[in-house]
């Protein structure tokens, strides 16, 4: 097994760009497993964790809904914004300036054939990171995410994820709130979830900006001692 991971940050980035850019990857590992599955020498799958900032952009997941989209074409060009629909799970989200977006593409066959676990240790790193800065970050029941005063009237969402696995190969992943515009949730029902706010960490450390380089790399350091993994930055 490959533990090896290898990071790029790919700084301020289109969205379609990106996403292209991910599938690349994806199917680069899938074909690497299918030409295993026949050849006498199998060579090792890669795994690569993406780090990136997008520019306004609205993205839906397979299951969503687009009524959760809460503005028209014309609108969303008034906001610099764009609009996507595509093949992760889950529902609407937004994706901005300020964000830490995370994507991993892993061949869980390097590590564990378990979405459900996959999931909650993206969660667990999104946890230890905001823990890193004093603040308890939550898991809500039936809600992928990570959260803050679950349970209360003041529940609040930090951070949003999505996946989409097939072969065990995974895409797209989690945007952590650091610097957001948090207006720009005011044009979607985000995740689907009616209700419930939308936060960010320099909200909730009542900071005008977090060093978005120091949580990119809290998040890396979480996420080599959870998958017990090597990290190669490129």
């Amino acid at each position: 097994m490959n533990k090896q991971v290898i990071v790029r940050d790919l700084g301020n980035k289109d969205y379609k760009e990106t996403w292209d850019y991910q599938e690349m990857l994806f199917e680069e590992i899938v074909a690497q497993k299918r030409a295993n599955r026949t050849n006498e020498v199998s060579n090792p799958t890669s795994n690569y964790f993406l780090l990136v900032e997008h520019p306004h952009v609205y993205t839906l997941g397979k299951s969503g809904h687009i009524e959760n989209l809460l503005i028209d074409e014309a609108a969303l060009k008034s906001k610099g914004a764009t609009f996507y629909k595509i093949n992760r799970g889950g529902d609407i989200t937004y994706h901005g300036p300020g964000q830490v977006v995370g994507y991993p593409i892993l061949d869980l066959d390097n590590f564990f054939t378990d979405i459900h676990k996959y999931l909650r240790f993206l969660e667990e790193v999104i946890i230890r990171t905001l823990a890193d800065y004093g603040l308890k970050g939550e898991r809500s029941e039936g809600e992928t995410g990570v959260w803050l005063e679950v349970g209360t009237p003041f529940a609040r969402k930090i951070c949003a994820m999505g996946v989409r696995s097939s072969r065990w190969v995974t895409m797209h992943g989690f945007a952590l709130n650091v610097n957001t515009d948090l207006g720009y949730f005011d044009n979607i029902i985000p995740c689907g979830i009616r209700g419930k706010a939308v936060t960010s960490l320099n909200l909730e450390l009542a900071k005008e900006k977090v060093e978005e380089a120091l949580v990119k790399e809290r998040i890396l350091k979480h996420f080599e001692e959870l998958f017990e993994a090597t990290l190669v930055r490129e």
